[in-house]
């Protein structure tokens, strides 16, 4: 499996102000001085090893939206504003008129995961046919998608869609085999319900666990995740706010922190922990810093357990091999 990270904003998208990028110029500026570059492979290179992330790149703006690259047809996790890229890229690949598949597993229906939809050209093209899996009830999935596109919110209603949208309701006590994947559900703590998603192919597994709050203080909901995330490969999981905010001005707000994260996959044995669905509050250097103090504690509490640990940015692609 390959995944592929077009959204990782959590709330509300986002977008580097002219300030931020202002700094971003003057800092590589700095670190260029003097420096001659003869070919663009060099300098190239330069940026790559010479110029901290943040800089040369950064964390991106848009909202959840992840595609798991495996098998014929498209599959991705959550609609968020990321799903505009996707659809971009799918039109540059297969133009109009040849018809596409897509599975799209939603965690639950809150704004920032479903505000994509509208923006995503596959869905005006007749031909297509796209099938929508959540862990809610189907009438509630589709006043979701119907409210999003009425009157006053969009110009384009539901009824005038091309595409053959199919809703489908999953249980969490059922396995489910879907596209190549055997999957599985697990209900989440968050206001008005969320769902994660255990995902396994060729002997490799993949957990999708965001909008979800652990406060760890809870033995049966702990033993319960520990569970569901055993012996992934891969965990992405909602680190969106750090343990004393969670605790304290934030709780109940229906998010975990990078701290829980960790404990979490080191008792479920997890090989690589990435950090999804980031504050909106919070700028490149302040990820960058989460991230370096997340792994600090990982090494603090894992008493010798190896876990990688990275931290989700837009255009991100990890492998499964």
């Amino acid at each position: 499996m390959r995944v592929r990270f077009w959204g990782t904003r959590g709330s509300i998208p986002v977008a580097a102000s002219g300030r931020t990028i202002r700094k971003k110029v003057a800092k590589a500026l700095r670190l260029a001085e003097g420096r001659r570059f003869g070919t663009e492979e060099d300098l190239e290179r330069f940026i790559d090893a010479s110029i901290p992330f943040p800089v040369r790149h950064g964390y991106g703006g848009d909202t959840s939206c992840i595609q798991i690259e495996a098998g014929d047809r498209y599959t991705l996790f959550d609609m968020g504003s990321g799903l505009r890229r996707f659809g971009q890229q799918v039109m540059a690949e297969h133009g109009p008129d040849r018809p596409q598949e897509y599975h799209f597993f939603i965690s639950h229906m809150h704004w920032d995961h479903i505000m994509g939809l509208p923006f995503f050209p596959p869905i005006y093209i007749p031909g297509n046919t796209i099938h929508v899996y959540g862990g809610h009830a189907v009438s509630m999935l589709q006043e979701a998608f119907r409210r999003q596109q009425s009157n006053p919110c969009f110009p384009v209603y539901w009824d005038q869609l091309g595409a053959r949208i199919v809703f489908n309701q999953l249980e969490t006590d059922r396995t489910y085999e879907i596209n190549g994947f055997s999957i599985r559900l697990t209900d989440q703590s968050h206001h008005g319900g969320s769902f994660g998603f255990r995902f396994e192919r060729g002997g490799k597994v993949l957990v999708y666990s965001t909008d979800t709050e652990h406060k760890l203080e809870d033995d049966a909901q702990t033993d319960a995740a520990v569970s569901f995330f055993k012996d992934a490969d891969l965990v992405i999981y909602d680190a969106m706010y750090s343990l004393a905010d969670m605790v304290t001005v934030k709780e109940d707000w229906g998010h975990s922190s990078n701290v829980v994260g960790v404990d979490l996959c080191l008792r479920a044995g997890v090989k690589h922990y990435c950090m999804f669905h980031h504050e909106p509050a919070c700028d490149d250097d302040m990820i960058l810093t989460n991230l370096e103090e997340t792994r600090r504690y990982a090494e603090i509490v894992g008493e010798g357990r190896s876990m990688t640990i990275s931290t989700a940015y837009d255009d991100m692609v990890i492998d499964l091999s």
